[in-house]
C-alpha cells in the first residue's frame, strides 16, 4: 500500500465529516487507507464515521491520550509506505496526495513535507513553514515578534528545503517516522510537531515545504484558544528546550522565568461580531432546505463576482472540486467582511471559521 492518511479526531464530527470527505476524493484512484483515532469523543463522531465511512478504519480509545500518543496508535496499525498525518479540520485538494508522492519519490533523505496551509478565510498561515524555535527567536515569538520564527525568506508558492513544519499536515515515509521514534508523548498537545521536525533534522533528513499544493485548515477547530491551550502550549516548549537545549541551571531557570512571564502577559483574544448582509450560493441551483433555514436572502451565483461587503459565500461541493473550493478562497481578493462556509457533499450542514482563536460554525438543515 502507498499511502497511510491518519487522522486524530476529538469532538469535531462535523469538521471530520468534511475532511473524510475531501480525502476520500483524493485517495480515489490510489492504493491508500484512511485511519480515524478517535480519542474518546462524545459528539457522535465515531456513529457518523461508522454510518457514512465504512471504509475508514476507526480506532476508538477509551481516553483522550493526546496529539503524540493518538497519532502514533494509528501509525502503529498503517500499512502505507508513506504516512500523513492530518487534522480533522483541514480539506485536502483532491490531487495534493498525488503531487506529494511525485515530489517525494526520488528524493535522497527526505524527511517531513508540509504544504501550504489557509486559514477558513483564505489567509496564509505562516506556521506553515518555520524555524527552529530557537530561546531568542522563541521569546520574541511569544511577544509578538515572528520574524525570527517563521520561515519568511520562502515564498508562500515556493518548494524549499525548511527547518519545523506544522502538525495539522506532515507527510513523511512510515520508516522514517519510525526511525525517528515518531512523536514524542511527552507532549500531550503543542509542541510535537516541533519536536519531530527537529529530530529529523538532527539524524540528517531533509523537511520541505512544498508550496505547489494549498490544505484547508480551520485553525482552533481542534482545541479552543483559552487558558487551557496557552498552559499546554507554554509547557510544551518548556519540554522541548529541556529535551533539546538544556545546558545549565541558569538556563533552565531563564526559561522556566520567561515563558511564565509570557504566559502571564500574554495578548488576550476578543472575539468579533460577525454580520452577515446576504449569503452567496455557488452552485448549479439553489438549495431549498438551506434556503429556508438562512435568516437571509441567498442568491445563486456560478461564480464568484461583484461580491458585496458583508456577504457569506457558501460553497456547493456537491457540484464543485474541493481543489476549486480552496482555489476560490485562496485567490479570495474581497472585502475582509466577506466570509466563507462550504456545503459538503450529500451533507445537510454548512461549516466554516471565520477566526483562528474560536470555534468555527456549523448550520445544519
Amino acid at each position: 500500500m502507498k499511502l497511510s492518511v491518519i487522522i486524530l479526531n476529538y469532538n469535531v464530527q462535523n469538521f471530520l465529516e468534511l475532511c473524510l470527505r475531501s480525502v476520500t476524493a483524493a485517495i480515489s484512484n490510489m492504493d491508500a487507507e484512511i485511519i480515524v483515532v478517535d480519542n474518546n469523543s462524545e459528539d457522535g463522531s465515531c456513529d457518523m464515521v461508522k454510518r457514512v465511512f465504512p471504509n475508514v478504519k476507526l480506532i476508538q480509545n477509551k481516553e483522550n491520550y493526546g496529539f503524540s500518543k493518538g497519532n502514533n496508535i494509528g501509525v502503529l496499525q498503517a500499512k502505507g509506505e508513506y504516512l500523513c498525518i492530518l487534522n480533522p479540520d483541514t480539506v485536502v485538494s483532491e490531487d495534493t496526495f498525488l503531487k506529494l508522492l511525485e515530489f517525494s519519490e526520488n528524493k535522497e533523505k527526505l524527511g517531513i513535507v508540509g504544504c501550504k496551509l489557509i486559514n477558513g478565510r483564505g489567509e496564509f498561515l505562516p506556521e506553515s513553514k518555520r524555524k527552529i524555535p530557537y530561546v531568542n527567536a522563541a521569546f520574541k515569538k511569544l511577544m509578538g515578534n515572528t520574524d525570527d520564527y517563521y520561515a519568511n525568506n520562502i515564498k508562500e508558492q515556493e518548494v524549499s528545503q525548511v527547518e519545523v513544519l506544522v502538525g495539522a499536515f506532515m507527510f513523511v515515509k512510515k520508516a522514517v517516522y519510525n526511525k525517528i521514534g515518531g512523536f514524542d508523548e511527552d507532549y500531550f498537545m503543542y509542541g510535537e510537531d516541533i519536536d519531530i521536525s527537529y529530530k529529523a533534522l538532527k539524524q540528517g533528513y531533509h523537511n520541505y515545504y512544498y508550496g505547489a499544493t494549498t490544505v484547508l485548515h480551520f485553525k482552533g477547530e481542534s482545541t479552543l484558544r483559552n487558558k487551557n491551550y496557552a498552559r499546554r502550549f507554554y509547557g510544551a516548549m518548556q519540554i522541548f528546550y529541556k529535551k533539546h537545549f538544556k545546558k545549565n541551571i541558569l538556563f533552565d531557570v531563564f526559561v522556566w522565568v520567561g515563558i511564565r512571564l509570557v504566559y502571564i502577559f500574554r495578548k488576550q483574544y476578543i472575539s468579533k461580531i460577525k454580520t452577515v448582509y446576504k449569503y452567496i450560493f455557488i452552485s448549479d441551483s439553489i438549495n431549498k432546505d438551506l434556503e429556508q433555514i438562512l435568516d437571509k436572502e441567498v442568491i445563486l451565483k456560478s461564480e464568484l463576482k461583484n461580491i458585496e461587503k458583508e456577504s457569506e459565500i457558501i460553497f456547493d461541493a456537491n457540484v464543485l472540486s474541493f481543489k476549486n473550493i480552496i482555489g476560490c478562497m485562496e485567490a479570495n481578493l474581497l472585502d475582509a467582511s466577506v466570509t466563507f462556509k462550504i456545503l459538503p457533499k450529500n451533507s445537510k450542514f454548512i461549516i466554516g471559521s471565520d477566526s483562528t482563536v474560536n470555534r468555527g460554525e456549523v448550520i445544519s438543515f
